[in-house]
């Protein structure tokens, strides 16, 4: 019988760019918490590996010579001396270059999944090689939890609880390079955060005001190369209930947070009703 795992969106409450290794890549500090919306990797036993795509989304990924889903299977499978395969297949319903870790999140569910499989322990990798082998926003998503990111994505800190909040994902259709928004960052770093402000915040009103004294260092650019970002963050700030509205990872997907579910669901229905060609989703944010 298949066997599966959920991916689930990574959102970027915050992401600072703090700055730039000699070997070109960025150092960061970000607060990570998933959406309870995302992709499905489902495996079954086979002889050799292989990758269906379905979904939504799939079409824009069958073009790909190599999906970071093999890429993720193949690493396991080498690092443990797997001899076996297997048949997998991505269920994407999240949309592709959109700064949600779709990618991301789909490699760590294939990880968790394969590693069930063949019943061998995807956490032998350390976070750094996954970081450097599979992408910096890999470890944190096969951690799975609320979490501050740094480095370049390997040293993954468990967050303080934080208090029940809902979201609304906004995404216009338009994908947008992550190498093309860093391209365009042109030095506006960004100083690490203070941990500690997120600590026994019990609303979400709470922890959007602490949100409010950070931000993203990937806004500017991204909206430099994508001006639509602009409409996007100005029809979910205008949604009732809405306390913040904010750019995730280099974008173009937005996201607005709510203190509940009827909040965040009556705003995913307007914006659907204004901008039906946008995708638009309305999810808890996962403890």
């Amino acid at each position: 019988m298949p066997s599966g795992a959920a991916a689930a969106a990574k959102i970027n409450l915050t992401l600072h760019i703090c700055g730039k290794r000699a070997d070109g890549y960025h150092l960061l500090d970000s607060l990570v918490v998933f959406a309870g919306v995302g992709d499905l990797i489902s495996v079954a036993p086979a002889d050799e590996l292989s990758l269906a795509i379905t979904g939504p989304f799939g079409a824009a990924l069958q073009a790909e010579p190599d999906n970071l889903v093999l890429r993720a299977a193949r690493l396991l499978a080498a690092t443990h001396k797997v001899t076996k395969g297997a048949v997998l297949t991505l269920e994407k319903h999240l949309p592709v270059a959109s700064g949600i870790g779709g990618g991301s999140a789909d490699a760590a569910a294939t990880l968790r999944a394969c590693g069930e499989l063949w019943n061998v322990d995807p956490r032998a990798l350390s976070d750094a090689e996954i970081a450097a082998k599979l992408g910096a926003d890999v470890p944190v998503c096969l951690h799975g939890k609320p979490a501050f990111m740094s480095g370049i994505g390997e040293i993954i800190d468990a967050a303080p609880r934080l208090p029940a909040t809902w979201m609304v994902l906004v995404n216009p259709g338009v994908p947008l390079s992550t190498k093309t928004v860093f391209g365009a960052l042109a030095g506006r770093f960004h100083a690490p955060m203070t941990r500690t402000d997120f600590a026994g915040l019990d609303t979400a009103m709470a922890l959007a005001q602490v949100l409010k004294a950070y931000g993203n260092s990937l806004m500017a650019p991204a909206r430099e190369q994508l001006p639509v970002i602009g409409s996007v963050l100005a029809l979910i700030e205008a949604t009732p209930g809405c306390l913040l509205a904010r750019l995730s990872g280099s974008g173009p997907t937005c996201f607005g947070l709510y203190a509940s579910a009827a909040q965040a669901n009556a705003a995913a229905k307007h914006i659907k009703s204004v901008q039906n060609a946008w995708w638009t989703a309305a999810a808890p944010v996962l403890p």
